[in-house]
């Protein structure tokens, strides 16, 4: 089954700031909460992402324990939009869209998520007890961040 998470979050900022933080790989780090344990494998990342651009990482959501987790970055129409794929990790599919809109007075952040646990039903019980939770909270998290380092819209 393909589950869904959308988010849409507006900061008082220009598209081409918001591009320029959301489009750096190593700013990842600093909007995902420090109990996730993120950790990117990479000592060459280029400071701006690029369609193809392969980003290795760990991850430890759970009981702190390690899961290597690839990302590629598939499309980017800077400063617009981007897609990350999972190419290998703890997911059968993982299709996260990022788009960036300006709006009056800043910019329209806005994520869609397309994501199916493996294993059939069990993937189904684990994402109803644990996943869709902790997915939530990691964008509530990153929601609260940018509203720290961005402000709020008004």
């Amino acid at each position: 089954m393909l589950h869904t998470l959308h988010r849409i979050q507006r900061a008082p900022l220009s598209i081409e700031k918001a591009w320029d933080f959301l489009s750096s790989p190593q700013n990842l780090k600093v909007i995902t909460p420090e109990y996730m344990g993120f950790h990117i494998l990479s000592d060459s990342l280029p400071e701006k992402m690029y369609a193809g651009l392969i980003i290795p990482y760990i991850v430890r959501p759970v009981m702190k324990l390690p899961i290597q987790w690839v990302t590629e970055i598939t499309h980017v129409h800077e400063p617009h939009y981007f897609v990350d794929e999972q190419r290998f990790g703890p997911y059968a599919f993982w299709h996260h869209k990022h788009f960036l809109r300006e709006i009056d007075g800043g910019v329209e952040m806005e994520d869609l998520i397309h994501y199916k646990l493996p294993f059939g039903v069990l993937g189904r019980i684990v994402n109803a007890v644990m996943v869709k939770k902790q997915l939530t909270e990691i964008f509530d998290y990153r929601y609260k961040k940018i509203e720290e380092m961005f402000g709020v819209m008004r």
